[in-house]
């Protein structure tokens, strides 16, 4: 996408949640992971590349003993549209006997976080809990549920902190939604 396509789809864009609201929710997200896994030191995955903004102002806010560690597994690259899953990375750390919680941007339909779940729990986690930035209300029955959720969101593509819309504007400090058609 061209940085003049970029500027121009942003400016056309609906804000969905400013930066206060997002932080406000990160805080609050991170007092109910706190509560559940403070006396496990557990390991924390972050999922490439969305789940990096996210999970960047998530782990300040922990304040108790954590691994870390990341994964990159997807299903969308260039395309808006979830296709395959795509493993591009799995975690360098064992997670056999481990309490893990693997932190991403956004529930969808559920595909990519089902299939990390799963992959995890064959690797021998003891627990794999999931915290998503958003939860996309989307009216599908997902195979999945985060058990940690900061906002809602409409069923609209959405982009920024974290999300990108065609491989830009994940830096942007707020969650825009792409203008609608028709």
């Amino acid at each position: 996408m061209t940085p003049e396509k970029a500027r121009n789809l942003l400016a056309n864009a609906e804000l969905i949640y400013p930066e206060t609201t997002i932080q406000t929710a990160i805080t609050e997200l991170a007092g109910r992971v706190s509560e559940r896994l403070a006396g496990k030191n557990p390991l924390v995955l972050c999922v490439m590349s969305g789940g990096v903004v996210f999970c960047g102002h998530l782990l300040p806010k922990l304040a108790f003993p954590l691994d870390f560690d990341y994964l990159h597994a997807t299903r969308y690259g260039p395309e808006t549209q979830g296709g395959k899953i795509s493993w591009r990375m799995a975690p360098w750390t064992s997670v056999k006997g481990r309490s893990v919680l693997v932190v991403d941007d956004i529930l969808d339909e559920g595909v990519t976080l089902t299939a990390v779940r799963e992959s995890l729990l064959r690797l021998g986690a003891a627990e794999v809990l999931l915290a998503v930035l958003v939860d996309k209300q989307n009216g599908k029955k997902k195979p999945i549920a985060a058990d940690f959720v900061g906002l809602t969101v409409p069923d609209r593509f959405v982009f920024g902190f974290g999300m990108d819309v065609d491989g830009t504007w994940r830096n942007l400090p707020a969650i825009y939604a792409m203008k609608e058609e028709g």
